[in-house]
């Protein structure tokens, strides 16, 4: 991990995982992924409150949430190591 990547990992890791996961994973990639799925599997054939487009809608909230949480995890896990790493130096 470079030196950039670490200061601008610090600054998103002070506002905290919740905004993350809302930013990163909901709106960044779980709101693409509704979009782009609409297209292909055309849950709104019946209605936008059809059961198949509420299902889409939780699908994709909760999926762009948990990507956010994963990326999250993963991202601390390697600043930690870095961070870690370059203390024993």
């Amino acid at each position: 991990m470079k030196e950039k990547d670490l200061r601008k990992w610090e600054v998103t890791r002070k506002k905290g995982i919740l905004r993350f996961c809302i930013e990163n994973g909901l709106l960044a990639w779980g709101l693409p992924m509704l979009i782009v799925m609409s297209f292909i599997n055309n849950p709104f054939a019946e209605g936008f409150l059809s059961k198949a487009a509420i299902v889409h809608y939780l699908a994709w909230t909760i999926g762009g949430l948990l990507f956010g949480f994963f990326v999250w995890h993963f991202s601390e896990k390697r600043y930690t190591a870095e961070i870690s790493k370059s203390n024993e130096s």
